[in-house]
């Protein structure tokens, strides 16, 4: 892989090739797609989706939306660091083709700012209970009318492909979704190959899936553009990722392994003295023990050592990178940047306690629990009313229901796939609030 042709500006529907050389400076194309994506639908649901405490009445505790702001920032200086140190190492980039260092920020920034704009309300458990609705819920009775992979795409209902479905799909009358760049695209893509086969290989991009089958001409489209490297082919494909992707995976690792932990002592389900504990094990080398003994207030402290341990893991995500430019250009690359951190001993601390006092707390299974329940039961009555419409054999009540659904996704005269994967969609674009509500509604609790 080359960065001349990963840096592409290209937009889906383009007929001539976008140069970097020929780019209005004051509104750069990289910057119009992170604008794109923080005006579209998709991400100002995410105001009202979980990140770690699904339906929390407290203000400090982070939504998806904030998170995602706070990924974007960090990706931004992760891409930016990096980018200076990429056209040192290839001044051609800057002296032929014109890139410059914010451009690699913008990227991974809009990347960043996108990466969990496909997921589901109630966090992970969210896409586990779309899935388990086909698996062993009433949603089972599909599989034998779909292959293999499209089956596979709804029992493992992945945000990540829903993202780039948002991202890139036609509707009538707008071609190619946000018409984002290919190279924000490429850096979004963080898995690149299709549901089946799963988990190949241990490699880290062969983790999860990238896209649905319905989307599949559409990712082969971005990934040819930017000549990422083909790793399967065949009935299966698959592709290595973008580069930057690793710095995309890395600033949300950092925000989630640090920001999450600083959730939990907030909300009292971690104690202060843990804070100290483990996130001086990152700040050592750089806190000043004069300022941090002066503030009066936990809050204080805590965004202190925050700030400071996010700045350590950012430079050393960026070496680590730099490091290993080769290997990742060349698709040889297999795990994640933090992986390879000096701190990863501190971080995998981090992260267990993490599971221990938030991920598994009370509070947190419980609204999960529920959060099962809404989403299983909004997708039986609507699954089944349409495909009770496709089958000529409605009721009146299916056909109520059916109304109450956007446009886009009342369609019925598609293959199955398409009416079960659409409403899986639907089901993925509701905010945490908007579930409870449709589900008080359909359950009669509402009028």
């Amino acid at each position: 892989m080359n960065w001349e042709q990963l840096l592409s500006l290209k937009r889906q529907g383009d007929t001539h090739k976008r140069l970097r050389k020929e780019q209005d400076e004051t509104r750069l194309g990289f910057e119009v797609d992170y604008d794109r994506i923080i005006f579209s639908s998709a991400f100002r649901s995410l105001q009202d989706k979980t990140q770690v405490i699904p339906l929390s009445k407290t203000d400090f505790v982070h939504t998806r939306l904030t998170h995602s702001l706070e990924v974007s920032v960090v990706g931004r200086s992760l891409g930016r660091i990096a980018g200076k140190k990429i056209l040192e190492k290839h001044p051609y980039l800057k002296e032929t083709h014109g890139y410059q260092i914010n451009d690699f920020g913008a990227i991974v920034a809009a990347a960043a700012l996108s990466h969990d704009i496909g997921n589901p309300p109630f966090g992970h458990s969210g896409e586990k209970a779309i899935g388990e609705f086909f698996i062993s819920g009433k949603g089972q009775k599909y599989k034998e009318q779909l292959t293999a992979k499209e089956y596979q795409d709804i029992i493992d209902f992945e945000g990540n492909a829903n993202g780039f479905r948002l991202l890139t799909a036609n509707r009538e009358g707008v071609q190619g979704g946000l018409r984002l760049s290919f190279g924000t695209l490429g850096a979004f893509m963080k898995y690149p190959k299709e549901s089946l086969p799963k988990k190949p290989t241990n490699h880290i991009s062969d983790k999860k899936f990238g896209f649905f089958q319905s989307d599949k001409e559409a990712f082969i489209e971005v990934a040819k553009e930017l000549g990422l490297k083909q790793t399967r082919t065949g009935e299966s494909i698959s592709f290595s990722r973008h580069p930057l992707t690793f710095l995309v995976e890395a600033a949300d690792d950092i925000c989630y392994t640090i920001i999450d932990f600083e959730d939990g002592i907030n909300l009292g389900l971690i104690s202060e003295e843990f804070a100290l504990e483990y996130l001086i094990k990152l700040v050592k080398d750089s806190i000043s023990t004069k300022k941090y003994n002066a503030m009066a207030h936990m809050h204080d402290r805590l965004s202190y050592l925050r700030a400071l341990a996010i700045n350590t893991l950012i430079t050393d995500a960026v070496a680590v990178f730099l490091e290993y430019e080769e290997a990742i250009l060349d698709g040889t690359f297999t795990v994640s940047l933090l992986d390879k951190s000096k701190y990863k001993a501190q971080i995998d601390d981090i992260i267990k306690i993490s599971v221990d006092k938030i991920y598994e707390s009370q509070e947190v299974i419980d609204k999960e629990i529920a959060g099962y329940k809404i989403i299983s039961d909004i997708l039986d009555v609507y699954t089944t009313a349409l495909f009770n419409k496709k089958m000529q054999n409605s009721t009146n009540y299916d056909n109520l229901l059916i109304k109450t659904l956007p446009e886009i996704y009342q369609n019925t005269t598609i293959p199955l796939y398409e009416i079960l994967l659409n409403n899986c969609c639907y089901v993925a674009s509701l905010s945490d609030s908007a579930a409870v509500y449709i589900h008080n509604k359909i359950m009669g609790k509402q009028l």
